[in-house]
């Protein structure tokens, strides 16, 4: 049997991974109307997770199946709960730990699902090379079994060598390495090149054949051999590998050259086959040297038989010339070994214990298309209420329609008291002032948040950067700069949103001290509000054809509106589920093709109320002609003279729909900046938690390096001269050790309603390097809106929002002349106070 290298399994470690998981799973999919139970599922999971991790030791070729399975699951786990929401602090210990002194690394923890998964892929390759290194080569069931495991190794390992950083987003142990991996990969394939080669001397393939299946062989082996000999690799793999290696180099020349020999025999070219068979015995004991035990004796063997007969014939016989190798065409190679990638699922009777779940690209799609049929109601809703309050605005200029109702005396119209009623009912003006009083504190708090959470980060990244200039090179963990690039995005990002909204709140109290004294008039009783409004004559114009041609045209005024309120409500309540097309895509193509697919589907959905909108602000721009028209021939028959009293009534109706825009803007502005605090809490929790890990890290490094300066020996003595050459040498300075580090929306965009905020500070298991887990997306319409907020499924042009689905805004200044709301082009918005995200 020949000899093969078979990789060393990680190490685990018993972790708890029932009730995680089964508090993630509530969290994240379990609601109150469908109650989920995965006990049974996570009970298996966790019992199958115990019997591959520890069966996988016993290096049996059933252990492989079992271990697959387990593998399987955890493909399918990651692909529908984010990897870093499972918080197990998952263990692991490096494969190649030798028990060293010094302060490398030689476990992981990584509170992570992908972590788990690499780990258990190493020892998945690791367990193929052992299982086919104990493969009997003397048939075919075991040669194609051995071909087959090497093969596979080699792609599992070249897989974990292109996705291990990515997946843990950690410096990994020195077996997680890239570069340790893509060597075990090219060992993996010189191994499988070698069961062909075994194969095809079984098989007694063509001569021709077989050498150059050895020489490509040889070829592997060679490029093991740099690698090996290159640091780091020279001082971690077992010494005998890298001999074996070589030898096995040698013996695989010897072997081409061999049956390269047999082409030239059989072509009667005995020159050619002495030069072959003379190199071949030198390749032979090259081997044995080099691996220090005989491999391939029988072929070692059959070369001196052979190259004495040949010798033979041609001193008695043939007497050819005996050529240089060098002078000979080389031998051609044939490549039969390929890395097998990973298929999923490995196993032959794997069935997902999880199938109910929904994948994660699916929620992602889903999100996606929630923020698109938000933006749209959106928008849609802000086009209808920009157009009514337009129209308020002109009948407020016009007196209408208080100027055409009949009155006694100076009895106010009764639109104007009704008015009054509703700002008193409302709690008056003292109600706005102690919400437009609330504002700054909210404000004051968000801010000192932010800048606490600001000092925390500084405060690390200032430590880090002392460290790093004391120790230099010898501080080898991740720079703060490269971690917290993210952090200091988001930081930035929410204190655009704080300034955003002292913009607004200045634009809230102008617009209030501008409309403050006839809300004052507003709030008083009804005999105080006639008392203030100046007495005037009263045509008599009851049978005025312009006055039955106003009233009319109020008529139709108030049917728009209310069909307006039918269709807001239509926008709101309309609902779809997307999630069974996202699922056909998913298994049919194996992606979602999500912008398509929802914008197909909105347009189905609302693309009737999106035209009774168009139509709906179509209609009351005549109608808005015909009560300038009307309301001119109205002043006509009255008279041209001024009438204070019209000018009042006309102050007052503006000061009502001030009153309501108002009170609507400060409701959602202290909502707003109540959720604000919610997130700003999270993200200082979140940056905490790096905080803390960091110090943990740093602490831990710091350790590492004090033991590596108690154990440095002392500097090794001048070189001895000639006569003290007896004396005997002192032991060699020990080397340094070398730690392994561980790695707005529109008008007033304040949130309406968020689904469930996240999760307060340490209820949940913290991992190394936190990331947001974004709370559910608002699904109520932001009644002041024109854009979607930024979130963490948003689309390019959102601009990449923190994570953690950010409040919906707050106003921007005043838009100016001919401003269009963003995903409203071409429809101006007199009148609209305020603009949307615009500068974020």
């Amino acid at each position: 049997m020949a000899d093969f290298i078979a990789v060393p399994l990680k190490k685990p470690t018993d972790v708890d991974i029932v009730q995680p998981l089964k508090n993630l799973l509530q969290a994240r999919y379990s609601t109150a109307d469908q109650p989920l139970d995965y006990s049974d599922a996570i009970n298996d999971l966790s019992k199958l997770r115990s019997n591959a991790i520890w069966r996988a030791f016993e290096k049996y070729e059933s252990s492989l199946e079992i271990i697959y399975g387990y593998y399987d699951q955890l493909v399918a786990l990651e692909g529908k709960i984010p990897a870093q929401e499972m918080q197990v602090p998952f263990k692991w210990k490096d494969a190649f730990d030798k028990g060293s002194i010094f302060g490398v690394r030689s476990s992981q923890t990584i509170a992570s699902l992908s972590f788990e998964r690499i780990c258990v892929l190493f020892n998945i390759a690791s367990l193929q090379s052992a299982v086919a290194s104990t493969q009997a080569l003397d048939n075919d069931e075991g040669l194609k079994l051995a071909a087959k495991l090497f093969q596979q190794a080699a792609g599992n390992y070249n897989h974990l060598k292109a996705t291990v950083i990515q997946s843990i987003q950690q410096e990994p142990t020195t077996d997680l390495n890239p570069d340790t991996l893509g060597a075990l990969a090219q060992l993996m394939l010189a191994q499988a090149q070698e069961i062909f080669v075994h194969k095809a001397i079984l098989n007694n393939m063509k001569d021709a054949v077989v050498a150059k299946l050895a020489a490509h062989c040889e070829d592997l082996y060679g490029d093991c051999a740099k690698i090996f000999q290159k640091e780091p690799h020279k001082g971690l793999f077992d010494r005998e590998w890298t001999s074996l290696i070589l030898g096995k180099q040698a013996a695989y020349q010897g072997i081409a050259y061999l049956y390269q020999s047999l082409v030239c025999k059989a072509n009667k070219a005995v020159g050619e086959e002495i030069t072959w068979l003379t190199n071949a015995e030198e390749q032979f004991k090259l081997a044995q040297t080099k691996a220090s035990k005989a491999l391939f004796p029988e072929l070692a063997h059959k070369v001196q038989r052979n190259l004495t007969e040949a010798r033979k014939d041609n001193d008695f016989i043939y007497h050819e010339r005996i050529p240089d190798i060098k002078s000979l065409a080389p031998i051609g190679k044939a490549a039969l070994a390929k890395m097998i990638a990973p298929a999923y699922p490995m196993s032959q009777n794997f069935k997902d214990l999880f199938d109910e779940l929904v994948p994660i690209a699916v929620h992602q799609a889903m999100a996606a298309c929630d923020v698109r049929k938000s933006e749209l109601v959106n928008v849609e809703i802000s086009k209808s209420r920009d157009a009514t309050q337009l129209l308020n605005s002109v009948l407020a200029s016009l007196n209408l329609p208080a100027a055409i109702e009949i009155t006694e005396g100076n009895t106010l119209p009764p639109s104007i008291l009704e008015k009054a009623e509703a700002v008193r009912n409302a709690g008056g003006i003292t109600a706005l002032e102690t919400l437009l009083n609330d504002l700054p504190d909210l404000l004051k708090r968000n801010t000192d948040i932010l800048d606490e959470t600001d000092r925390i980060l500084n405060e690390e990244a200032q430590s880090d950067r002392q460290l790093r200039e004391q120790f230099k090179e010898r501080w080898t963990r991740t720079s703060s700069d490269k971690l917290t690039e993210m952090f200091r995005s988001n930081i930035a990002k929410y204190r655009q949103i704080i300034n955003n909204a002292v913009n607004a709140d200045k634009t809230v109290r102008e617009k209030f001290e501008t409309h403050r004294k006839f809300m004052e008039v507003l709030s008083k009783s009804p005999e105080a509000v006639e008392a203030a409004v100046p007495s005037g004559g009263q045509s008599n114009l009851a049978n005025s054809s312009a006055v039955s041609t106003l009233r009319g045209l109020m008529e139709e005024v108030e049917t728009i509106k209310a069909e307006r309120d039918v269709i807001e409500s239509e926008l709101n309540s309309s609902s779809f589920d997307m999630k069974a097309e996202f699922m056909a895509a998913l298994a049919k193509d194996g992606a979602i093709n999500e912008p398509p697919m929802s914008v197909e589907c909105l347009g189905k959905h609302f693309g009737p109320l999106q035209t009774q909108v168009r139509q709906s602000i179509e209609r009351q721009g005549e109608l808005v002609a015909k009560i300038q028209s009307a309301h001119s021939q109205f002043v006509n028959e009255r008279g041209s003279t001024t009438n204070n009293r019209d000018e009042v009534m006309s102050q007052l109706a503006a000061a009502h729909d001030a009153f309501r825009d108002l009170q609507n803007h400060l409701k959602e502005g202290t909502k707003f900046y109540n959720e604000l605090t919610q997130l700003l809490v999270v993200t200082q929790n979140k940056i905490s938690d790096f905080c803390f890990a960091r110090k943990t890290e740093k602490e831990e490094l710091l350790k590492d390096l004090t033991q590596e300066s108690s154990r440095q020996t002392t500097p090794a003595p001048p070189a001895r001269p000639e006569y003290h050459k007896d004396v005997p040498t002192g032991p060699p300075s020990s080397a340094p050790s070398q730690p392994t580090p561980q790695g707005v929306q529109g008008n007033l965009p304040y949130p309406v309603y968020v689904q469930g905020m996240p999760v307060p500070y340490g209820a949940s298991v913290q991992s190394p390097y936190p990331s947001y887990a974004p709370p559910p997306m608002p699904t109520s319409y932001n009644p002041y809106g024109t854009m979607p907020y930024p979130n963490t499924y948003s689309f390019p042009q959102a601009g990449g929002f923190p994570p953690g689905a950010p409040p919906q805004g707050y106003p921007h200044p005043p838009q100016q002349q001919g401003y269009h709301p963003p995903g409203a082009p071409g429809q101006g918005q007199p009148g609209y106070p305020y603009g949307g995200w615009g500068t974020l």
